[in-house]
């Protein structure tokens, strides 16, 4: 370790010219890599919704579609409307009034059980249908192409319209993310270092490793808009620390040998010893997310355990050569440490041990109670402002048209007509059920099957599958609405064995369904995973169980707190903040840990020992759990999506939780378990009781 210091050390300047260099590859592959904006897609292939729809798509040319509501528009231009999009390359079918009927029958003429679905109050439903999915670059540029043809008599719905409004509003805001984290973070670290260009230092090297890790996602071929979002704010948070431990290792260093070059080496290997330790819990506890069915997790997994090797990397390599390089300028900036000593927290702590630990015992039963009774939502469009106009169209066909969610079911082109039209009695017999449509349906009502359009009849016709459109007015993934999901799923398996709903509604309810199984696997994964490191880096069986359960109730209490304040968190958040909180905290008790085990070995008693660790452990702890508040907490209070905002609030929060947890539970719990401690710890065996 010391050797390969010794080279950092004698290359700093090369280091920091390839460091440099390295950025305008990171930048290109930055650039190159695309996001991803859609959470169904992360749904796994095997799920028969997401089969159906890739029937759709490869047998319909329906990757996807919208609802386009025209506001008080004559017949004559609703149709130079739909001849305007019909010549977008994208667009595979425009269907309107129009469409069905032609041109020359006046509306007063059609069927009112036709008419309800199309008009309403002065307004007219138009269906455009996209050649490409849902999220795709090219449905995209339809979207934005429709709403630049369109004006404002016209509000386009669906959930491609919302991947939109959900890319620009992320894309708008994701700048001021990293200036909110970057101003919070250097307001802490002036207060917690000795000089006032240090912070600038720090921040650079990991702005440096950061833009290395959005760089290296091209190899992934892409990533989510929550990892975007995310990932740069919690790799500050998450590695500022060990950056932290390099700069006061350097500065000890630097008091022993009279060379600056011989500190940094010294303080490269002792950082190297202690950061590659801590970083593996945090590393499993990100690669603990791969382990979840919705491979969002992967995503945001891969990304971050990344950024947390390189963030190391950084540290070792990136930070040395510039504090050697600038160390006058440090040195002619510095100051006094403002950040307290905290010798009153710590005499506080190991006094009253046993009052925290009553404490302890009276607040775990509400944690446990506000943690496992915390409600989410899996409605993507409750994340977003209502001021988005794919949410005012969304809106507008709830209220309008009585158009909630959408199922769709392909049933085989042999089911004859009579059997699909008695199938689709049954079905709106349903509670919630609006309305069904189906080509048998419309050929069958006081329309001649002749003057229908050969259009028509493709939307809902191939020569494998029948498609039929049903409108619910339930809310997307709620009980309701996924109840009535297996209801028609098992009517339409009645006539059709092979048969299979897509569209919102179903996509919706696999996404609570998986989830739901997500958030326990995540939760078991990390915990045995980031146990098991423990084991081995703590050499014992009880400080584990110890420190874990620290943390979880640290994790309880944040979880909980949304429960107490009739809080409803988006389900993602629900599912990764645990994992997240146990991988990146897990360490400031960690750092207490070791050295409580070192002042034993030395022959102090066990309040001696606690009291010692906790006195040279705390002002890293408070310092890395604030510039983990500050990386997070600006972004949730400013970020309007609340997908984003909910997850760094409960980081943050989180963070402070588990910094309060770890200062105050775990020297009580080291203090009463001594004895056990002892006896379950190698290297403890012979000290006892002290």
């Amino acid at each position: 370790m010391l050797k390969f210091g010794e080279i950092i050390a004698k290359h700093k300047k090369l280091i920091l010219i390839l460091a440099l260099i390295l950025i305008i590859p990171a930048l290109i592959g930055m650039k190159a890599t695309r996001i991803n904006y859609d959470i169904l897609v992360y749904l796994p292939d095997e799920v028969e919704t997401i089969q159906g729809e890739k029937i759709l798509s490869e047998e319909f040319n329906m990757g996807s579609f919208s609802i386009i509501i025209v506001e008080d528009m004559k017949t004559k231009d609703i149709q130079k409307l739909e001849n305007k999009i019909k010549e977008l390359d994208n667009v595979e079918k425009v269907v309107g009034a129009s469409d069905i009927i032609g041109c020359n029958i006046p509306v007063e003429m059609l069927p009112e059980d036709l008419t309800s679905k199309i008009y309403k109050d002065g307004e007219t439903a138009i269906l455009v249908t996209f050649k490409e999915s849902i999220s795709s670059d090219e449905t995209m540029k339809s979207i934005e192409e429709l709403r630049s043809s369109t004006d404002k008599q016209c509000k386009i719905s669906g959930m491609s319209a919302t991947v939109l409004d959900t890319r620009d509003l992320s894309n708008s805001e994701i700048v001021i993310y990293v200036v909110i984290a970057v101003a919070l973070c250097i307001g802490i670290l002036l207060l917690a270092l000795d000089s006032y260009i240090a912070p600038i230092f720090l921040l650079l090297n990991i702005g440096i490793a950061i833009l290395y890790n959005m760089g290296t996602n091209i190899f992934l071929g892409e990533i989510s808009y929550v990892t975007k979002a995310i990932s740069a704010v919690l790799q500050l948070g998450v590695t500022m620390d060990f950056a932290i431990f390099l700069y006061h290792s350097y500065k000890e260093e630097k008091a022993r040998f009279s060379s600056n070059e011989e500190a940094m080496a010294h303080a490269i290997s002792k950082t190297l010893v202690s950061v590659v330790g801590s970083s593996l819990t945090t590393i499993a506890g990100f690669l603990a997310l791969c382990s979840m069915n919705l491979t969002l997790g992967k995503d945001i997994g891969i990304v971050m355990a990344k950024g947390v090797l390189l963030g190391v990397i950084s540290v070792v390599t990136i930070l040395p050569s510039m504090l050697l390089v600038f160390d006058s300028w440090i040195e002619k900036t510095s100051h006094k440490e403002i950040l307290p000593k905290f010798e009153r927290i710590k005499n506080f702590n190991v006094k009253h041990y046993k009052a925290i630990l009553v404490v302890f015992v009276l607040i775990l039963p509400f944690a446990i109670y506000g943690y496992t009774n915390t409600e989410v939502y899996y409605n993507l469009d409750k994340s977003l402002p209502d001021t988005l106009l794919s949410v005012q169209a969304n809106d507008t066909l709830k209220e309008k048209f009585n158009m909630v969610s959408t199922e769709m079911a392909l049933v085989g082109k042999d089911v004859p007509n009579y059997k699909v039209n008695e199938m689709l009695e049954k079905i709106e017999e349903l509670d919630g059920i609006e309305w069904t449509m189906s080509f048998s349906k419309i050929a069958g009502s006081e329309l001649p099957e002749e003057i229908l359009s050969d259009d028509i009849k493709s939307i809902f016709e191939n020569d494998k599958y029948q498609l039929i459109i049903i409108n619910s007015n339930y809310e997307l993934a709620t009980d309701e609405l996924n109840e009535q999901v297996v209801k028609v799923n098992e009517i339409i398996k009645q006539y059709d064995e092979n048969a299979m709903l897509a569209g919102e509604g179903p996509l919706m309810k696999d996404l609570v369904e998986i989830s739901d199984h997500d958030f326990s696997s995540v939760t078991i994964t990390s915990t045995v995973i980031i146990f098991i490191i423990m084991i081995f880096v703590l050499k014992s069986i009880s400080l584990p169980v110890i420190l874990m359960l620290v943390i979880e109730f640290a994790i309880f209490i944040n979880m909980g707190f949304a429960t107490y304040t009739n809080t409803t968190l988006p389900f993602i958040a629900s599912i990764v903040i645990g994992t997240i909180q146990l991988g990146a905290t897990i360490d400031y008790a960690i750092l207490i840990t070791t050295k409580y085990i070192r002042f034993k070995q030395e022959g102090k008693d066990k309040k001696q020992a606690v009291s010692e660790a906790l006195g040279t452990s705390i002002s890293s702890i408070v310092v890395s759990g604030l510039c983990f508040f500050g990386a997070t907490f600006g972004v949730g209070a400013y970020s309007k999506i609340e997908m984003i905002g909910s997850l760094c609030t409960l980081m943050s929060r989180g963070a402070i939780i588990s910094m309060i947890s770890v200062i105050m539970v775990l020297p009580a719990f080291l203090i009463l378990l001594d004895k056990l401690i002892c006896k379950t710890t190698i290297g403890m065996r012979q000290l006892g009781q002290s």
